[in-house]
Order: structure tokens, then sequence, then C-alpha cells
């Protein structure tokens, strides 16, 4: 996109279609802290495009054993204190 071209948002529903997931699901990521980030305004939650791909992208592998995948978190809480730099769970 260029620079001069506002970048799209979107309302939850609408996100969550983008998405592949349902809104409550994307409801969820933002109260746990998993989701794409998000911009409040007014009593308006709303996604820029460009958010949302690159948080799925975070997803994208090319194998099971692909080592160089980052993580998208399940919609649930998660332990902080055990994350590496790249976000993943430690185990």
């Amino acid at each position: 996109m260029s620079s001069d071209t506002p970048q799209p948002l979107l309302r939850t529903p609408d996100a969550a279609l983008l998405l592949g997931l349902s809104a409550r699901t994307l409801e969820k990521h933002r109260c746990f802290g998993t989701g794409p980030v998000y911009r409040k305004l007014g009593g308006r939650i709303v996604y820029a495009v460009e958010d949302l791909l690159a948080w799925a992208e975070q997803g994208a592998r090319r194998s099971t054993h692909d080592a160089q995948a980052g993580v998208v978190h399940p919609a649930k809480p998660i332990d902080r204190t055990v994350l590496d730099r790249k976000g993943a769970v430690r185990r």
C-alpha cells in the first residue's frame, strides 16, 4: 500500500472473517494478548488489515519440523514467564 492511501480498518466481525476465525475467538485473543495489534477508537475496536495479515504470517510454516517458524498462540492465557525472545513457549 502506498503511504498516501488510507489503511483499511476492520471491525471485529470483518477482521475475524478475513482470518477465518470466529469473532469470539478474536475477542479472546484480544483479552489474552495473543492476537493481532488492534486500535480502540472511542468504544470501537478496529484492526488494520496490514496488522491482521502480519499476525497471521507469524504462523507460516513449510513443514511440521520448521524450526524457523513463528508462533501464533491459541486464544487462551499463556504463562509469559516461560516465553523466549521469539514468543515461543519454552518447554
